[in-house]
C-alpha cells in the first residue's frame, strides 16, 4: 500500500483548512461565485495546471498534464469534482469563522473546494507518476439551478484533449455518522428530483353562494391526496417514489372564493421507469380531477432537473479499494438504501462512469443528534479535509495507472 498521497495531504492540512475556513466566511449563491473563483484560482496559483474560466457561469477548470506516459492506446483523463456554492441559509454555528454575509456553507461545499485544491497539490507533486492527465472540475450551481450541465456545454468532458475516462467526487455530512467514516453504494445513490407547478382555474364568487362560482380549492385539495394515494398504490415499495406538496396558495380572504389554487410539490425517483410512469400519473390524476369538476388546470415542470445520481459498479468498487487501502475497514460503512436527496454530480455521471462517496465531518459526538446539512446550526469539522485530498487524489493515480478505457454512457445506460 501507498501512503505518499496521504501523507503529502497531512502535511498540507493548515493550508487547506485555512482555505476552507476563507471559504466559509465568503459563501455565494447560484451560478455566480466571483469571489469564491477568485479564492480558489489564487490557492491554485504557482502549479502546473491549464486553468479555463466559466464564460457563462463562475467555474473553474484546471488540466494537470501527467507526466508518466501510458502503456499504450489513447492518453486517458479523469475527473475530480468539487462544488462550490452555498445556501441561503443564515449561520447559526459559533465558530470564529462564520459566514460575514447571510448566506452560509451549511452542505459543506468549502469543504469539498478546500479537499479538491488539496487533491490538485499532491497531484501537482506526483505529476511524474501520473499516466494521463486529470481534469479539475470546481463547480457553481450545485444547489440550484445546476452548474455541471452548462460545463459540460463548455466542454468539460473533453478539456484535456481526450474524453474523460471516469469521475469522482466526495460530499461531507454533518450527522448520520461518526467522524470520519466513508459511506456509500454501487449503483442508484440518490434520487433524481423534479419539480412541478399546478395551478387549477376556476371562476370565483361569493362564499355564501358556492354554486354561483366555480370554486377550485376543493379539487387543489383532491389533487394533493389523490397523488398521495397514488404512490402508495401505482408504484413498486422497491423502486420508491416520493411526492410532496410543499406549497399551496389559494384566495384573500375567508368568504370569498377564488379564481384560482395554485400548489408545488417535488418528485422523487430512483429510476428512469418510476420517473417516467410518475410524471404521467401525476398529470393524468390532475387533469382527471379538473375535469370531473368542470375546471380547467395548469401544470409545469421546472427545467433543469437533476437525473438519478448513479454509481457505475466498477468505478464504486475502484474507488472503496482505495478508501480501505488508505483509510481501513474500520472507517467504511455500506449504504443499505439510496437517498431520496439529489445531486448534480448526476449529470456528470450521466455521460461518464464514476463514484460519488460521502464522508462524516460531524463535528459532535453524537451523529444522530447533530443537525443534518442545509440546517443553520450545521457544523462540519474540516480536520477531514486531508483525507478527502487524499482520497481524491489517489483514486485518480491509481485509476490511470489502470487506464481501462470507458465510453461515455447514455442516459439509460445509466439509470435503466
Amino acid at each position: 500500500m501507498s501512503t505518499r498521497s496521504l501523507e503529502i495531504a497531512q502535511s498540507l492540512a493548515p493550508d487547506l483548512v485555512a482555505l476552507r475556513r476563507r471559504l466559509h466566511q465568503i459563501p455565494e449563491i447560484g451560478l455566480d461565485l466571483p469571489q469564491t473563483q477568485a479564492t480558489v484560482l489564487e490557492a491554485l496559483d504557482g502549479l502546473d495546471l491549464e486553468i479555463t474560466r466559466g464564460r457563462a457561469l463562475s467555474s473553474v477548470v484546471a488540466v494537470l498534464r501527467g507526466g508518466a506516459a501510458p502503456d499504450d492506446g489513447p492518453r486517458p483523463s479523469v475527473l475530480l469534482r468539487g462544488d462550490m456554492d452555498a445556501l441561503p441559509v443564515v449561520e447559526e454555528v459559533e465558530v470564529d469563522y462564520r459566514s460575514t454575509n447571510g448566506a452560509m456553507h451549511a452542505c459543506g461545499h468549502d469543504l469539498h473546494v478546500a479537499a479538491l485544491v488539496g487533491a490538485a497539490r499532491v497531484l501537482h507533486e506526483r505529476r511524474d507518476e501520473l499516466a494521463g492527465d486529470v481534469v479539475f472540475m470546481f463547480q457553481p450551481g450545485e444547489e440550484a439551478p445546476g452548474g455541471a450541465a452548462p460545463m459540460i456545454e463548455e466542454g468539460l468532458l473533453e478539456a484535456s484533449g481526450t474524453p474523460v475516462s471516469a469521475a469522482y467526487t466526495l460530499h461531507v455530512y454533518s450527522a448520520e455518522h461518526p467522524l470520519g467514516t466513508w459511506f456509500g453504494r454501487p449503483g442508484p445513490q440518490m434520487a433524481a428530483a423534479d419539480e412541478f407547478s399546478v395551478r387549477v382555474v376556476g371562476q370565483g364568487g361569493h362564499g355564501a353562494t358556492p354554486h354561483r362560482a366555480s370554486d377550485p380549492i376543493p379539487a387543489a385539495c383532491e389533487m394533493v391526496l389523490a397523488l398521495q394515494t397514488r404512490v402508495t398504490r401505482g408504484f413498486d415499495v422497491f423502486d420508491p417514489v416520493v411526492v410532496t406538496v410543499g406549497r399551496f396558495a389559494a384566495g384573500t380572504k375567508d368568504n370569498i372564493i377564488p379564481d384560482d389554487a395554485v400548489f408545488d410539490g417535488t418528485l422523487r425517483t430512483l429510476s428512469v421507469a418510476a420517473r417516467t410512469q410518475a410524471i404521467a400519473d401525476i398529470e393524468r390524476a390532475c387533469r382527471g380531477i379538473a375535469s370531473a369538476h368542470g375546471l380547467e388546470v395548469e401544470i409545469s415542470w421546472a427545467s433543469g432537473a437533476y437525473p438519478v445520481t448513479v454509481n457505475d459498479e466498477a468505478e464504486f468498487e475502484h474507488a472503496r479499494d482505495t478508501l480501505l487501502d488508505l483509510f481501513g475497514a474500520d472507517r467504511w460503512v455500506d449504504m443499505a438504501n439510496p437517498e431520496l436527496g439529489s445531486e448534480d454530480m448526476a449529470v456528470v455521471l450521466e455521460h461518464v462512469p464514476g463514484a460519488y462517496l460521502n464522508l462524516s465531518a460531524c463535528a459532535t459526538g453524537d451523529p444522530e443528534m447533530a443537525d443534518d446539512n442545509h440546517s443553520p446550526r450545521a457544523a462540519f469539522d474540516d480536520s477531514v479535509v486531508p483525507d478527502g485530498a487524499a482520497f481524491l487524489a489517489e483514486v485518480a493515480l491509481r485509476r490511470l495507472a489502470a487506464h481501462t478505457p470507458a465510453p461515455h454512457l447514455t442516459p439509460a445506460q445509466h439509470t435503466e
